[in-house]
């Protein structure tokens, strides 16, 4: 048809209003054709037509959104021409349509699914032509929605022809909807309403992790294995499509708990997950500011930090953001319901309040809330059940791989500008500071580089900086060593002071027993080591007093080479109540069970007990404490030595506790002369001609004698005069008891 001027009119029905075609009389167009609308010299506007009986021929009918979109006005005079489609290159392959209830009385909270909405629109329009920023109206589910035309993009051409898609995407003005093109929805920015389903969105969808993310950038070092843990369980369902979610029925993880010692880095990275999610910024509370002296305040504090999530999911729904609460120090206001003595009972209705915000019966899905604590045991049950807390992840001691990434972190910087010397190795750093957690070994940084810039201060009257040699200053390896040694101690690690007071002597390897008890302990060391069937094991190192039992132990300790040695001595609990001596027991066992090898030596066990012959009398609370500690196993993937000295076995038989150890061990007092003869050698107090004086005297002999007393005697010895040393040494044996005499000793 050659252009023509026709008149534009009024849509003649609602019906034909909701076709969004341009309506035409029968002698003018076929139903069907494609027309241009010149409008002005500049604007035309493509449609395609419908025929209908009651349009006056010469005119061309508009729905009041076509009329809208072209500016058209009834009775304007417009031209009119056919368009003819480029089917290779105007055919629609994807099309962006802005959707929103048509009137805003009529809008409600049900869910429309858009792919069944898509389905609907492509078989209502197909073989129509639309144009971008068109305006048109969609009747779905017996609703009217108001739709406008965002974005088209062409069908592959190569598609058409039957070949392989070649990928390019061509944007277009116009475009015709076929079979096989794709609609989708996108909900205006003001719109309440919600839609679920593929077709919802258009661009390649939002990860919710954020791309620039990076372990070191952020400081975190050594936690890899965890935080892959807490992505698998709190975060893969968030990265996923929310159709698929829904068709899952799968449900977000709500709450995280992060638990272990101080300074391993859970505030670090409960902070850190605010910046590695594309989510709004994370609210940081501390559980004592959540207290307030005023009855209910707590509670509104606590509702106040819900508020934005509950308003945000009531506006948007599905497509709301994500919130996330961040509570450190979550013991203090968590703790279990019904042990507080106070009698307003305020911790009990923080606790009920936070429950119900979490997993109440009003349930928010765009919420994350995560806790931390030093303490899970003091934490109402309640919280911890799945739905609310159910993460719960333990950020424990860093591994010798995690302490290279954290020393890497903290040496960055000082690397990046040369001032760190090239003689520090950090892998061997890392082997060094084993059971130090993140804290320590920043603080060991600090410490190694004070002492570089201490080197450059000059002593004089005033404290000033020795310029000159100042701008050669490196932290070097003597810095790092000497922090080590004298500035930085782990808090759950081995105190070398606690236990080398115990061999300050050393070990007196005076005959085959002693060799034969250290061979035994390097052996249970080695299983506690290598075997995976007894991560704990435990023995008994018994004997008579002062035979050296405790120094064995402290020995054989140190050469286990373990991360974590404690001593649990009765000299440390001298006035401790019974259960406060319990407490302390356990704490000692706790923290082992924190470290991946661990050792503990329970000192003098009868003594702990509080054992008095004459009564007898004994603390039983204190004797069930450690039946249970014993023969409790470490946790998974951690192992426990446990030795165990006593001077009374008879007496632990009748408690039933050596059935708790793994084996006994006896260990011998000296019981003949010749093993005292060489004891003295090895200690090289006396004189050759002293030792013969003595070995003579005690020649065919039993002795009877602890290495301990028998130093004591020869140090006793040892204040006489020269010729009186061998004399004395013998009278105290005899007069102590410590010879068994068949013959009399001429002295």
């Amino acid at each position: 048809m050659a252009a023509r001027t026709m008149q534009a009119a009024r849509c003649p029905t609602d019906e034909l209003s909701l076709t969004n075609c341009a309506v035409v009389s029968e002698k003018d167009l076929q139903s069907g054709q494609h027309v241009t609308v010149k409008t002005t010299p500049n604007h035309k506007f493509v449609f395609t037509v419908k025929s209908h009986t009651t349009v006056v021929p010469g005119t061309i009918a508009f729905s009041l959104p076509q009329r809208k979109w072209a500016g058209l006005s009834i009775g304007q005079e417009v031209e009119v021409a056919n368009y003819n489609f480029d089917k290779c290159k105007q055919c629609i392959g994807s099309m962006t349509v802005e959707i929103d209830f048509l009137q805003k009385k009529s809008t409600d909270s049900s869910a429309y699914d858009s792919d069944k909405m898509a389905a609907e629109f492509i078989q209502q329009f197909n073989n129509q032509g639309f144009s971008v920023t068109q305006q048109l109206v969609f009747s779905f589910c017996d609703k009217l929605f108001g739709l406008v035309i965002k974005d088209i993009e062409a069908m592959d051409s190569s598609i058409l022809k039957g070949e392989m898609p070649t990928g390019k995407k061509q944007k277009i003005d116009v475009g015709l909807m076929v079979g096989n093109s794709q609609v989708v929805f996108e909900k205006a920015e003001t719109s309440s309403l919600t839609l679920v389903g593929k077709a919802k969105t258009k661009e390649a969808r939002q990860t919710i992790i954020n791309p620039e993310w990076n372990f070191e950038k952020m400081g975190i070092g050594g936690l890899d294995r965890e935080f892959s843990d807490i992505f698998r369980r709190a975060f893969a369902s968030r990265v996923f499509p929310p159709d698929i979610v829904e068709q899952m029925g799968c449900k977000h993880v709500k709450g995280i708990m992060l638990f272990g010692p101080p300074g391993c880095g859970k505030t670090l990275m409960a902070r850190q997950i605010g910046k590695m999610l594309n989510a709004r910024e994370p609210k940081i509370v501390n559980g004592p500011e959540i207290l307030n002296k005023y009855v209910g305040e707590s509670e509104a504090n606590i509702r106040k930090l819900f508020a934005d999530a509950e308003d945000e999911q009531k506006r948007l729904g599905a497509n709301s953001g994500l919130h996330i609460i961040i509570f450190d120090e979550l013991d203090a206001i968590c703790k279990q319901r019904g042990t507080g003595a106070s009698s307003t009972g305020v911790h009990d209705t923080v606790v009920n309040q936070l429950l119900s915000k979490i997993d109440g019966v009003e349930q928010l899905n765009n919420i994350l809330v995560i806790g931390m604590t030093n303490r899970p045991d003091l934490i109402d049950d309640a919280l911890m059940r799945p739905g609310r807390f159910e993460v719960k992840m333990e950020i424990g001691l860093p591994d010798e791989k995690g302490r290279v990434q954290i020393l890497t972190i903290h040496t960055n910087k000082m690397r990046g500008f040369g001032l760190l010397s090239g003689d520090v190795d950090i892998p061997e750093l890392a082997a060094e500071t084993k059971n130090y957690s993140g804290a320590e070994l920043e603080g060991l940084v600090r410490a190694a580089q004070s002492t570089a810039m201490n080197r450059h201060i000059k002593a004089t009257s005033t404290v000033e900086v020795d310029m000159e040699r100042a701008e050669k200053l490196q932290v070097s390896r003597s810095d790092f060593m000497g922090s080590l040694n004298n500035d930085i101690k782990p808090a759950f690690g081995t105190n070398q002071e606690d236990y080398a007071s115990y061999i300050m002597n050393g070990i007196i390897k005076w005959g085959d027993p002693v060799t034969s008890v250290l061979d035994d302990g390097e052996l249970l060391v080695q299983q506690t080591k290598n075997s995976d069937r007894t991560p704990l094991v435990s023995v008994l190192l018994e004997g008579p007093p002062h035979s050296g039992k405790t120094a064995l132990a402290a020995q054989i300790a140190e050469d286990s080479e373990f991360p974590f040695i404690k001593i649990c001595s009765p000299d440390k609990m001298i006035g401790h109540s019974e259960i406060s001596k319990c407490q302390a027991i356990k704490k000692v066992f706790d923290d082992a069970y924190k470290s991946q090898l661990s050792c503990v030596v329970v000192d003098d066990i009868e003594r702990l007990l509080d054992y008095v012959p004459i009564g007898p009398r004994f603390s039983n609370l204190v004797l069930q404490a450690l039946l249970v500690l014993l023969k409790k196993p470490p946790p998974k993937g951690r192992k426990l030595l446990i030795i165990g000295t006593t001077s009374r076995k008879d007496i632990l038989q009748e408690m039933e506790m050596l059935d708790a150890f793994s084996t006994t061990i006896h260990i011998q007092n000296i019981s003949t002369g010749e093993q005292l003869v060489d004891a003295l050698e090895l200690l090289g107090s006396f004189t050759e001609k002293e030792r013969a004086s003595i070995g003579h005297q005690l020649k065919g002999k039993r002795v009877w004698i602890g290495i301990k007393k028998l130093l004591m005697f020869i140090e006793m010895s040892l204040q006489m005069a020269q010729d009186y040393r061998v004399t004395k040494f013998l009278t105290l044996l005899r007069d102590e008891g410590s010879l068994i005499e068949g013959d009399q000793i001429r002295i």
